[in-house]
């Protein structure tokens, strides 16, 4: 079926998005493919949102009432589930579509399950690839990582703004201090507000490891208690993400972020196949005037020449 057009994306519907997901597997390192992803890295509709947070905390509940509120508020809106690999297939292993409820004829909603391969924050290159499509073409897209751990910084390769989200009783505030995680967020939510002093606690403790690290910048992470069942601090939610949106689009600071997360997309995909070494080469290469998954996939055709040619000695 080939490589669809950014134009073709935008009349087709849910159909063509699955196409040039499909695309992304089977066309990789294509320039038809890069030219795509490039035209969509260039013209992006909407903002990406990484969800984190441990296994249980109930992010995919808090989805399922994010995407309800999206669609009243008559927005479109794309998810990225990102699931353990499958060490027979490779696929995603959880199917976290299975918890997500939405009805397949809303054209407005896209859900799709992803594995993380071999990257342990689960961000894969092509889970980036597929995010930029989705952003091209709805109005707000969320990217739920596999749990969280020091590799969980991965979700800010691709995030405008990263909710972290903690559960009442679990210890979480002590275990993300160790793991440095508490760097990450943008928006902290304490799930399962419903549950009172519990969760009570667990907002003090989150307010108190946040105030331990050391962030540059002008944004302090709110730290909210929000419940997805009753619908409890979901006003206040959404609030937030557009406050950080709104301080992102200040003196440039969203350009400024994108920018730098394409450099380590191209970083991280120029290491995962030639390494560190790989990397350090790449520095040295000149390539303008071309969006970064050209950027990239011309980096990898010179340094296959280069080790071609070291082979051939």
């Amino acid at each position: 079926m080939g490589v669809p057009s950014l134009k073709e994306l935008r009349e087709g519907g849910k159909a063509a998005l699955a196409a040039a997901l499909a695309a992304i597997e089977t066309e990789a390192n294509s320039e038809a493919l890069a030219h795509l992803l490039d035209e969509a890295c260039a013209k992006p509709k909407g903002y990406i949102l990484g969800l984190t947070g441990t296994p249980g905390v109930g992010k995919s509940t808090l989805i399922n009432a994010m995407i309800a509120r999206a669609r009243a508020a008559n927005k479109t809106i794309a998810v990225i589930a990102v699931d353990p690999s499958s060490k027979a297939t490779g696929g995603a292993l959880l199917g976290d579509r299975a918890r997500m409820t939405t009805d397949p004829g809303d054209k407005g909603v896209f859900v799709r399950s992803m594995a993380a391969r071999d990257r342990l924050g689960g961000i894969s290159n092509e889970t980036i690839a597929a995010a930029v499509l989705m952003r091209a073409l709805y109005d707000r897209v969320i990217v739920e990582t596999v749990g969280v751990g020091q590799s969980e910084s991965d979700i800010g390769a691709i995030a405008d703004t990263v909710l972290l989200c903690v559960q009442p009783g679990a210890g979480d505030a002590l275990q993300f201090m160790k793991a440095g995680v508490m760097e990450l967020p943008d928006v902290v939510a304490v799930t399962k507000a419903d549950q009172g002093a519990a969760a009570r606690r667990a907002r003090a403790d989150v307010e108190g490891a946040l105030g331990l690290m050391e962030r540059g910048g002008s944004w302090l992470a709110p730290v909210l208690m929000i419940s997805a069942t009753t619908g409890e601090g979901l006003d206040q939610l959404d609030e937030a993400i557009v406050n950080h949106l709104a301080h992102l689009s200040e003196a440039g600071r969203l350009n400024v972020r994108r920018s730098e997360q394409e450099g380590e997309w191209i970083a991280e995909a120029i290491r995962a196949r030639f390494g560190s070494e790989g990397v350090a080469a790449a520095r040295e290469i000149r390539i303008s005037g071309q969006g970064p998954f050209s950027r990239e996939r011309l980096l990898g055709l010179e340094l296959k020449t280069r080790l071609f040619l070291l082979t051939r000695r």
